[in-house]
């Protein structure tokens, strides 16, 4: 089977939907599917690539970071990739289309499959989806959701990456797709004998956007200075001056180490390093690094949104919490670095939970989908 995938930022550019959509393909690849990613450039990497058995194709946008597209992007996205598409579809000539993001991505399926009739499925993260990261893209839906309904209902197979996902695009599109998981590779991301650092580390990793919440991550911390505890956070972008600012203000430097932005290995060494993700988002659809988390056996502490809800099992291996005030996630976290053998206990369940999310399943699952497509 030969797949076409359209995905507007692709690892090592973008976060944790450019991830997912990395390992889903690597694990087709490697199960005899050839398949061929477009995606957008950006400065230093090559046009061209080929690795894992995958082909990359990136065309020239204009993307200015790694870390955040802007809508300019994902229009140069849209307009350069349709010419780029029909060229490589015209020669490559591949039986399905896999999107990942229904905007920007979805945009460019829709008028390629009506072309060239090849279908496509789609895969929602949740920033595609109306209601999904209101902080971001409410303004933006507020005059292109009339455009977007072709996008979903052209779709051969709809699939979110949680519950919550699923149930907005239903809400908005009257989709009922189904629920694919995020997965991750557990044998790549296996932690080893688990045991505690002395003191504890605290990992925050995500873009540092108002929709991550990375300011509360420093506040709820300076509640527990008199504990042993060190903290890392993993990510940049606009709110990183706002975070150090208030490391400063609560006189916690020597406390925090804040990497900037690192490559997806680098991240997941982190992982290894690390007893705690904290994560007080307020909105997600199912986190790449929670899943990560859950893989290398850390404890979680999130909000009760969107796909921290499949990850944490309450008092087993993390909490969830329901509020964001800036006491947020202090009795939680207070808890488990009180606690040693507790927070061990939590550590060693998440490891035991993350098979739920085993990228083996979860590549079997799109296949399946993907091979009924081709032979209808």
């Amino acid at each position: 089977m030969r797949i076409l995938v359209l995905i507007y930022e692709f690892p090592p550019v973008g976060g944790g939907g450019g991830r997912v959509a990395e390992d889903i393909c690597r694990g087709l690849a490697k199960r005899g599917h050839e398949l061929l990613i477009l995606t957008s450039h950006y400065k230093g990497l090559p046009y061209l690539e080929r690795r894992d058995g995958m082909t990359i194709r990136r065309i020239p946008v204009g993307r200015r970071v790694p870390f955040k597209a802007h809508f300019v992007d994902m229009l140069g996205y849209v307009l350069v990739g349709f010419f780029a598409g029909v060229v490589n579809i015209l020669r490559w000539k591949p039986d399905v289309m896999h999107v990942h993001f229904a905007v920007p991505s979805g945009a460019l399926a829709l008028p390629l499959a009506i072309l060239t009739k090849v279908p496509y499925v789609l895969t929602a993260h949740l920033g595609d989806v109306p209601g999904g990261v209101p902080d971001k893209t409410e303004r933006w839906f507020r005059w292109i959701f009339p455009l977007t309904p072709p996008i979903w209902k052209s779709a051969s197979r709809v699939f979110g990456v949680s519950e919550f996902t699923r149930q907005l695009a239903k809400e908005s599109y009257g989709i009922d797709g189904k629920v694919i998981p995020n997965g991750v590779d557990l044998e790549l991301l296996n932690p080893g004998e688990i045991a505690l650092n002395q003191p504890p580390l605290i990992l925050f990793a995500g873009r540092f956007v108002t929709q991550k919440n990375p300011v509360q991550v420093v506040r709820a911390l300076a509640g527990l200075r008199h504990l042993a505890w060190n903290c890392v956070m993993v990510g940049d972008g606009p709110l990183r001056a706002a975070v150090e600012a208030e490391i400063e203000r609560q006189q916690l430097g020597e406390r925090f180490t804040l990497t900037g932005w690192v490559t997806p290995d680098d991240v997941i060494e982190w992982f290894r390093q690390s007893d705690i993700l904290f994560m007080p988002s307020l909105s997600e659809g199912l986190p790449v690094v929670g899943v990560q988390a859950l893989a290398m056996g850390l404890a979680i502490i999130a909000s009760r949104v969107g796909g921290f809800i499949d990850l944490v099992v309450p008092d087993r291996n993390g909490f969830l919490l329901d509020n964001h005030s800036q006491t947020t996630g202090v009795a939680a976290l207070k808890g488990l670095l009180s606690e040693p053998q507790k927070l061990l206990a939590f550590r060693q369940f998440s490891r035991q939970h993350a098979h739920k999310f085993d990228i083996t399943q979860i590549v079997e699952d799109y296949e399946e989908e993907l091979l009924q497509i081709v032979s209808d």
